[in-house]
């Protein structure tokens, strides 16, 4: 009856068993052995007893072990019987062997990989009072006695004394032969391009997605998902507690082949990295022409010990934020950051002009100090940003104040702006401040007593101290450095991934030098000098320019003119777009000052002295208003040595370029060949003998292991005690998973989530489940 009824089962739903034979009462002597059955590539006998023997049926003959057939190695043995496994569709192991006296292998055994028997463990072991339960994996291994035997012969040369084909077990099939681990190899190549994606922060996945649509095809991938996320976490076991040794050791050989690169590092009594800074020679040189203003803030959850990353940020010839030098803290201290600005100044030579900053305390403490006119040296001023100080004004003078009242507006027109006096600014503010009846207020009093570390009218008398005046370029740095860094970092891990920003930010910076040496911006006015700033100033500055240029043929009015004395033309200016008051400027063939003091803060030629030389007829662009830090050819008069780096540091970057280089050619050569079964057996048999010459050198491919790609490109591993030990965790405000969160932060936070309303009563006290009104109508409809 069972057996009727499986019948019938079969018959309505259409299945097939795993030997696609009908399930029925069938007698030994009846099956008929059918290759329909099985995989395309296997072919099976019955023994008598019924037990079925596979055999691969897609290996050439001469892929094909056959006794005596001779090794001039051991590997050479094993990976012949490996790539006949990976043919034929089964893995490969290696076996017993047996030694002579001096322990030289006579005789070895390399098997199939479900050789043998697994030892069942039932239930869960109880180890010292606890339960400890065993994951639950399945077994491979069937006591398959599939097997090559080799024995050493003269020359310690190896024959096959024999060969067992018959598996009995199915075999892999055409889609399953790619998950097989004699055809899952991690070659050169792919950890290059796991190591080159992760520098980008790229994942495992995604580079794994990747490298399938270059290769055409996961199962032509030669690896799975799981073998890259293995890789990735090699290197991370690789570094390990040798973290910090191995980046000051790589800083080590970095300033050996480069004599311009400058590192600094301490430790804590312990022997744990507590400060590292680092400033390549790109870097310094930039800074010899961009180091009028520095910007610095700190960013944090960039690496897996919490330190602070504090790089210097500056403005180059281009408006675009450039990196001076960076820095790893453990703690936001005074002691810690004199620490970094006495290195920075060390490594650059001299003082910023200006410091900009936020009312970091610490920070507020070792400026003055380090940055001071020691050494002969110009003390740095030290700013503050105006952005953080506006944005305390609603917390600190409350909301109804400050958004329902003309406060804010009144108060920022004397804040903001660079074109009043001290004596104009400080009547403004004590109006404000008197009209509003804040003369008690403590938090106004402060910063009014600071006035001269962040208010613009302070600094319109100190060249390019209008150049910064909050850290946004700071902020930009940190959010652009995000796109590289994760929490999870090591050091290594962070020194190469900031490495890696570099060059894209330094790459973008070379693009946008050759766009502007390249072509010419359109011009607007007829007037001369326009086309000559064209040709001085890089597209950036000369748009700048371009709009005070047209603003002063636009927008001026000229009040006054005095005669010529001297060569030298005073004029009296009036700005249509700024009410109620008049610019004094004073122009020559020359030169051009005027009141409003813009060059002096900015080194930008302001509209009303466009316009004084305008009314003169100045044709040329003024020379003594030409700043190198704007123009083209900025770097040229750079004293510093970038070009000391040797070609030996620079070796993994041609390697991986030419292996990448090599994949993308075979890939072409593959698809020139197309599907012509003839071209691609040429391109298959032209590979088999390159394979075959490169074998002959022996040496480098075959010993290069996967500890020795991994040392290639981290390092190499401390010998011995280690003298530098990782960072501790360190615990900072402005650490996310750590700080306290402020009462308005977590308001702005609330009300950034979406409001649950009742789609019945639009209130959000309830949903539309437990609202009364539903439950009211409800109830009227019963009765």
């Amino acid at each position: 009856m069972i057996t009727l009824d499986l019948a019938k089962i079969s018959d309505n739903q259409g299945s097939t068993c795993g030997d696609c034979s009908r399930v029925g009462a069938v007698d030994v002597s009846d099956v008929v052995v059918s290759d329909e059955c099985d995989s395309s590539i296997t072919n099976y006998t019955l023994s008598p007893g019924g037990q079925k023997y596979y055999l691969p049926s897609s290996v050439d003959l001469v892929e094909l072990p056959f006794p005596n057939q001779v090794f001039d190695s051991l590997d050479k043995a094993f990976k012949f019987y490996k790539e006949y496994g990976r043919l034929g569709g089964f893995d490969v192991r290696k076996g017993t062997e047996k030694k002579d006296a001096d322990g030289t292998i006579i005789l070895k055994h390399f098997v199939c990989s479900k050789e043998g028997y697994n030892v069942a463990n039932f239930g869960s072991e109880e180890k010292v009072g606890k339960i400890v339960k065993e994951r639950r994996t399945g077994s491979r291994r069937c006591g398959c006695k599939a097997k090559i035997v080799v024995k050493i012969m003269s020359l310690n040369r190896y024959f096959i004394l024999n060969f067992v084909e018959s598996h009995n077990h199915p075999l892999a099939s055409e889609d399953g032969r790619q998950f097989l681990r004699c055809s899952r190899d991690m070659s050169i190549s792919l950890r290059n391009m796991v190591f080159d994606a992760s520098k980008v922060n790229i994942g495992c996945s995604k580079a794994y997605s990747l490298v399938k649509e270059m290769a055409g095809g996961y199962s032509n991938v030669g690896a799975t998902l799981r073998d890259f996320r293995n890789f990735s976490r090699d290197l991370k076991e690789y570094v390990g507690v040798r973290d910090g040794q191995m980046v000051i050791d790589n800083f080590k050989v970095m300033q050996e082949t480069s004599k311009a690169f400058y590192f600094a590092y301490e430790l804590d009594p312990d022997g744990h990295l507590t400060m590292l800074f680092w400033a390549d020679p790109t870097g310094r040189r930039n800074f010899e022409i961009y180091g009028d203003a520095v910007s610095f803030d700190a960013t944090f959850d960039t690496n897996k010990y919490n330190m602070i990353f504090a790089p210097f940020t500056g403005v180059d010839k281009h408006d675009r934020c450039v990196t001076f030098a960076a820095c790893l803290l453990a703690k936001e201290d005074v002691t810690h950051f004199s620490w970094a600005f006495r290195h920075f100044v060390k490594a650059m030579g001299r003082n910023p002009v200006v410091l900009i900053t936020d009312q970091c305390p610490a920070m507020k403490i070792a400026i003055p100090d380090c940055f001071s006119s020691e050494n002969g040296l110009v003390a740095s001023k030290h700013r503050l940003c105006m952005w953080h100080i506006m944005q305390k004004f609603p917390i600190k003078l409350g909301n109804r104040l400050c958004k329902e009242t003309d406060f804010m507006e009144k108060m920022k027109a004397y804040i903001w702006s660079s074109t009043l006096e001290v004596e104009e600014f400080e009547n403004g503010w004590k109006s404000v401040i008197k009209e509003f009846n804040l003369e008690e207020n403590k938090w106004l009093s402060d910063m009014y007593e600071m006035r001269a570390s962040w208010i613009p009218s302070y600094f319109r008398d100190s060249p390019m101290f209008g150049l910064l005046r909050t850290t946004s370029r700071s902020e930009s740095e940190n959010f652009f450095f995000g796109h590289f860094h994760r929490q999870s970092d090591t050091l290594c891990e962070f020194c190469i991934r900031f490495q890696s920003a570099m060059d894209r930010q330094r790459n973008e910076t070379k693009r946008i030098d050759h766009e502007s040496n390249s072509s010419s911006p359109s011009t607007l006015s007829r007037w001369f000098i326009e086309n000559d700033a064209a040709d001085i100033f890089t597209r950036a500055i000369f748009y700048k320019l371009q709009e005070e240029i047209l603003a002063s043929c636009l927008e001026m009015q000229i009040k006054k003119m005095s005669e010529d004395v001297n060569g030298v033309i005073h004029l009296e200016i009036r700005d249509v777009k700024v009410k109620d008051k008049f610019f004094k400027v004073s122009v020559s063939k020359a030169h051009a000052v005027c009141s409003c003091k813009k060059f002096v803060m900015c080194g930008i030629v302001c509209r009303h002295a466009f316009c004084g030389l305008k009314q003169i007829g100045v044709t040329k662009f003024p020379r003594s208003l030409v700043l190198n830090r704007w123009m083209k050819i900025a770097e040229c008069g750079s004293g510093s040595d970038v070009d000391l780096v040797s070609n030996d540091y620079f070796k993994m970057e041609r390697v991986s370029l030419k292996l990448s280089n090599i994949w993308f050619d075979f890939r072409q050569t593959v698809n020139n060949a197309g599907i012509d079964l003839e071209k691609l057996e040429y391109v298959h048999k032209s590979i088999k003998e390159i394979n075959a010459e490169l074998e002959k050198y022996g040496g480098d491919a075959a010993e290069f292991s996967k500890k020795d790609h991994i040392a290639s490109i981290l390092g190499e591993q401390p010998v011995g005690e280690l003298n530098i030990l990782v960072p501790n965790i360190s615990k900072n405000k402005g650490n996310h998973f750590k700080r306290l969160i402020s009462d308005r932060e977590k308001a702005l936070n609330k009300s950034k989530k979406r409001i649950r309303r009742c789609k019945e009563c639009s209130a959000t006290t309830h949903d539309s489940r437990t609202c009364p009104k539903k439950k009211g109508g409800i109830e009227t409809n019963v009765c």
